[in-house]
């Protein structure tokens, strides 16, 4: 007899997926990665299984392989005769052969792999046509969701790398990351440093949107002592052609925040800057900061090295109540806000960057893209 599951429907799909996303959500909390799988038969949940390979010690032990042995333990029999398997992500290899070996009908998946998926990201092992068996494939389901799971999971983890990499000083406070979700989407990935010597281990955080050797022209943007790296969200992407560096000062944004208000000097803060510019090899750049950047950019020019060949002040526009949020974000207390105090900021700032004058501005430089060190500004 054929081997066939029933008919499914979309709302199937749905309810079941729904089932091996609980499961993914279990691994996660248990510190595996968070992969789901549940098998069916006949509308009826046999099993579920979620990934434990570290737990376990078993690098068998994936979400697919748990659920086939489960199911399997439940039927009395090693061939899954029209079972539906659930899973989150795309199977790998090994789980696509077992799940070939178990005569499953059908095989529903969410997220695609492109590392790893042996459903048609990097092989189709369930396209053989030399197989003796063969299990239909149905994709993407709930593949939103699946994938936003995974995306957090590693966030995280990435995350706590970094702050295990940089461990926070006894002498400051670091606003936690949940604190910038609101604003995540707009911003490209933050990169930190640690190890200047005027930092001795504080963590300042920074945008970089084209890292590594460039032959790109360099631009710093450098907020007042009201924001942070956001200010310049509507600008970076106008400049694809630019190697953009946004840095949150000390103090601010995603940077440590030293509880000390007497470090918070223009000068010390442009020793930072420059050290962290010669570790990043940029030998010129251009800058456009805020109107409180002005003593910074003194330094920075009188230093000769990076060579500054143009700087702007930027014109300011009225934040809007969700960009005044996120002026506050970095500051969830008052011990959180010996910078900002240190140098003059009067309450939550009203300052920002709009689109048409970020516009307005990438065109300048734009125009400057034939010579782009070549010309001078303010």
């Amino acid at each position: 007899m054929e081997n066939i599951a029933p008919a499914p429907s979309e709302a199937d799909d749905a309810r079941w997926m729904a089932v091996a996303l609980a499961q993914a959500r279990e691994a996660a909390a248990a510190g595996e990665v968070p992969v789901g799988a549940v098998v069916v038969k006949d509308g009826v949940l046999l099993a579920t299984g979620r990934n434990s390979p570290v737990a376990t010690h078993d690098p068998t032990a994936h979400a697919e392989v748990n659920a086939l042995r489960a199911a399997a333990a439940a039927l009395g029999n090693y061939r899954l005769d029209g079972c539906t398997l659930y899973v989150t992500l795309e199977p790998c290899a090994m789980c696509s052969g077992a799940m070939l070996h178990a005569r499953l009908a059908r095989v529903v998946y969410g997220a695609a792999d492109p590392r790893t998926g042996a459903a048609g990201s990097v092989v189709d092992l369930f396209a053989q046509p030399l197989l003796n068996h063969h299990t239909r494939v149905t994709s993407g389901v709930a593949a939103e969701a699946c994938g936003a799971l995974l995306q957090d999971f590693f966030r995280g983890r990435r995350q706590a790398a970094r702050e295990t990499a940089q461990p926070l000083r006894d002498d400051a406070l670091r606003t936690p990351e949940a604190c910038f979700d609101p604003w995540r989407e707009a911003l490209p990935p933050v990169a930190t440093v640690a190890d200047l010597p005027s930092l001795a281990g504080w963590r300042m955080a920074y945008i970089d949107t084209r890292p590594g050797p460039s032959e790109a022209p360099v631009l710093l943007a450098l907020h007042g002592w009201g924001e942070w790296g956001f200010l310049y969200r509507h600008l970076w992407p106008l400049l694809p052609g630019w190697r953009v560096l946004a840095p949150d000062l000390i103090g601010f944004g995603r940077s440590d925040k030293p509880k000390r208000g007497s470090i918070h000097a223009p000068a010390w803060h442009a020793q930072v800057l420059l050290e962290w510019l010669q570790q990043l090899g940029v030998r010129q750049l251009a800058i456009v900061h805020h109107p409180d950047g002005g003593p910074l950019v003194q330094v920075l020019r009188q230093n000769g090295s990076p060579r500054v060949t143009a700087a702007w002040a930027i014109d300011i526009g009225h934040a809007d109540a969700d960009t005044q949020r996120a002026w506050q974000a970095p500051f969830p207390d008052r011990g959180h806000e010996a910078a900002p105090r240190a140098l003059g900021a009067r309450g939550v700032s009203k300052d920002d960057l709009d689109p048409a004058t970020a516009a307005r501005l990438a065109a300048r430089l734009v125009r400057a893209g034939s010579d782009p060190m070549g010309y001078s500004g303010a």
